[in-house]
């Protein structure tokens, strides 16, 4: 038994009211921005995540802007950079679709080091309330995906499998609810765990190496099953672009974990 999305009526635009467009992309982005601010400010009530609400909203102003930024340029420079390279007025018309996570990531990172810098904020634990918080946006974003019928999986007879418009006749692993799974319901449980309930928070760094190593493992093995993006395809067998970008994310995680090991062992001594 494979389900047709068609069958579904599942349409990217939520609402339409004479020349004004909600699409269901935006409003993943809304919900995951607003969820991800209020569950900060509820991480904040604990230690060591110190942060005034104002410097809370200056945070998610910025961060929204690295997001929109970083993850429209990583696409263009991971994605698609010969394409972009003759038609680069199109680089801002973003509303055509074309996000990349990696490239979100660096945006946020870097507003993360601009905002510790200027409002004197140890940079660890603020990306330590980030990285809890991210998979809230992660999830919601693949959802949308799913709903859009793109980003879809490789050709499956499992009977789960999905006929998106999009993809052909035969039906293919719904990898964005993988993703969803995964990356989003998992990991944010196992990173809400950690930082309620275990003394884990106070160790700078930490929850951001876990979120890394979590993201990354977690997104290459969904890669498997996922249909590459067909300007590039694969670079060796079965291994796509996905892959080559979340490589050095979970490098950096362990090599963050380690340090974050040594420091809560020094205190300890």
């Amino acid at each position: 038994m494979y389900y047709n999305l068609n069958d579904f009526f599942l349409d990217p635009i939520a609402l339409k009211i004479g020349p004004v467009v909600v699409r269901w992309y935006a409003l993943a982005y809304i919900a995951g921005l607003f969820l991800g601010w209020r569950y900060c400010a509820l991480l904040l009530r604990r230690a060591p995540f110190v942060m005034g609400s104002q410097q809370l909203e200056d945070l998610l102003f910025y961060a929204t802007i690295g997001v929109i930024i970083g993850g429209r340029l990583g696409y263009v420079l991971f994605y698609n950079p010969v394409y972009f390279f003759y038609n680069p007025l199109e680089i801002l018309m973003i509303w055509r679709g074309g996000m990349s996570f990696h490239g979100g990531l660096l945006g946020v990172f870097g507003v993360g080091l601009i905002i510790s810098y200027k409002k004197n904020i140890p940079l660890l634990p603020l990306t330590d309330l980030l990285a809890v918080a991210a998979p809230i946006g992660l999830f919601f974003g693949r959802v949308a995906n799913f709903i859009n019928g793109e980003l879809f999986g490789r050709v499956s007879n499992a009977p789960w499998a999905v006929i998106f418009p999009n993809g052909g006749p035969l039906p293919r692993h719904p990898s964005q609810l993988y993703e969803a799974a995964l990356e989003g319901l998992l990991l944010f449980t196992l990173l809400s765990v950690l930082a309620f309930f275990t003394k884990v928070r106070h160790c700078p760094g930490i929850l951001t190496s876990i979120f890394l190593i979590g993201y990354g493992t977690t997104r290459a093995m969904v890669e498997f099953f996922r249909e590459p993006d067909p300007q590039l395809g694969f670079f060796i067998e079965y291994f796509t672009m996905g892959h080559l970008l979340c490589l050095p994310m979970i490098v950096v995680g362990i090599i963050l974990f380690r340090y974050s090991i040594k420091y809560l062992s020094g205190l300890n001594d």
